[in-house]
């Protein structure tokens, strides 16, 4: 959508209303609504402000400490979201609606580096001037329950009704059950200028997956935060709950499989070499998995960023233990697949919970790492990882949280700052954790100590 579109749309009354927002550090959408006139008369011209603890609280938004950005010592300050007119679009699951994301800067005008879209224009930025830009794809999974999501929150979150009682994996009866709800979605995200592909059951019960088009890094993990978000609002407007947390239950977890490509800035094939010798990769589609394989421990932060995403790493159920590459091999973490144009790379260690702009970042950073210092590869595995001795991922978030604050490479394509915020930002869940009572002590010790 245009500003101009918007301006007539504004006149004409058809959207009163303009959602201004940015991503915090949990990928969640945070911002304001703005009235229409009041966005074309001020807000498009200068931003809108907001308090700097948006990139400095813990989920419930409680103020933290250990940010050297954002403290009471600092006085909570505001700074700028600086509208990215190119994200402009409507919302059609909201009446009136239309929304843009914005860039965070302070208000003299430099960059908060710890945003993460920030975090990722830095390295789009490192790879296009080493003559590549990077083609993204994320696929999100979801439950979900027959309850509203005040019911789910009432009922602390148990035996909630999944819309589907078995697994309805590729089912297209177990489809049709929730379609109305699935179809809502997509023709939601389509009028938001999204090009659905597909939605497909998925293996835990009340599991599906909507599957979009690969674009450019930064438009893919912009719809991918706008659609995770717009999907919770659908279905509360439906009277469902449905939920992307990494590991719901016992059954198989939610993931978010991430493919990627490099391509020269002309859109020519970098990392295939139009063969079929060597699953088709080029030496810098080598050394790009090679970095991968590399650097995957210590960013895997930025693909489980909570306690729960680690619980998804169990052998046999889909998700990922081996830190192994394979030529169409769901067992290895990373998934080779597609020819030619095509040919890409499936980074299957995020979950649902995953903040995209991130883990991108981290993508394409060891990506690139790896071309420049022209790693070798080794070679494809074969068989089962899950029973391979390949490293493993890490099984922890204290473990996750280790490897990226003692990593001199991260702090060197990163930054210190980038580094100590997320390593705080891991050290505040982590405490959280270690702080609460959950039901599984109460069952195990209530009565019998």
């Amino acid at each position: 959508m245009t500003v101009e579109e918007l301006r007539t749309e504004i006149a004409s009354g058809a959207i009163d209303t303009v959602v201004i927002a940015m991503t915090d550090m949990q990928g969640r959408l945070v911002g304001k609504r703005v009235h229409g006139q009041y966005f074309l008369d001020e807000v498009l011209k200068h931003g809108t402000e907001g308090c700097n603890y948006l990139l400095a609280a813990d989920i419930d938004m409680n103020t933290v400490a250990g940010y050297e950005m954002s403290s009471w010592e600092r006085g909570y300050a505001d700074f700028a979201m600086i509208p990215d007119i190119s994200t402009l679009r409507r919302i059609p699951w909201q009446p009136g609606a239309a929304m843009l994301l914005a860039d965070v800067q302070w208000l003299d005008g430099t960059d908060v580096v710890a945003s993460p879209r920030q975090i990722l224009r830095k390295q789009v930025k490192a790879l296009a001037d080493a003559g590549m830009v990077a083609m993204v794809g994320t696929e999100l999974e979801f439950v979900v329950f027959h309850d509203t999501y005040e019911e789910a929150w009432a009922k602390a979150y148990r035996d909630l009704t999944p819309v589907n009682q078995y697994n309805v994996d590729y089912s297209i009866l177990g489809g049709s059950r929730i379609e109305p709800l699935l179809r809502t979605i997509r023709l939601g995200m389509a009028g938001a200028g999204m090009t659905v592909e597909s939605v497909k059951g998925e293996c835990n019960f009340g599991q599906h997956e909507i599957a979009f088009k690969y674009s450019d890094a930064l438009s893919n993990c912009d719809n991918h935060v706008i659609y995770k978000n717009g999907a919770k609002e659908i279905a509360a407007q439906e009277g469902y709950a449905l939920t992307f947390m990494a590991k719901p239950n016992q059954k198989e977890g939610n993931s978010s499989h991430i493919h990627c490509s490099f391509r020269g800035l002309d859109g020519s094939m970098v990392m295939a070499d139009g063969s079929d010798k060597e699953h088709g990769l080029s030496d810098v589609g080598r050394s790009f998995i090679a970095g991968q394989i590399a650097h995957l421990k210590e960013i895997s932060l930025l693909f489980a960023p909570n306690i729960n995403s680690y619980k998804r790493y169990v052998p046999g159920s889909f998700a990922p233990t081996a830190i192994a590459w394979g030529r169409d091999n769901r067992t290895c973490a990373l998934r080779l697949v597609g020819h030619g144009q095509s040919l890409r790379l499936e980074n299957r260690v995020p979950g649902g919970d995953v903040n995209p702009y991130l883990a991108v970042a981290g993508i394409i950073a060891a990506g690139l790492d790896g071309i420049k210092n022209k790693l070798k590869l080794e070679d494809a595995f074969v068989g089962n990882a899950y029973a391979s001795d390949s490293d493993r991922v890490p099984s922890t978030m204290l473990e996750a949280q280790k490897l990226w604050s003692e990593s001199a490479w991260v702090k060197s394509v990163f930054g210190a700052e980038v580094q100590a915020h997320y390593t705080n930002m891991a050290q505040v869940e982590l405490d959280a954790y270690g702080k609460a009572v959950t039901d599984w002590e109460l069952f195990r010790n209530f009565e019998r100590f």
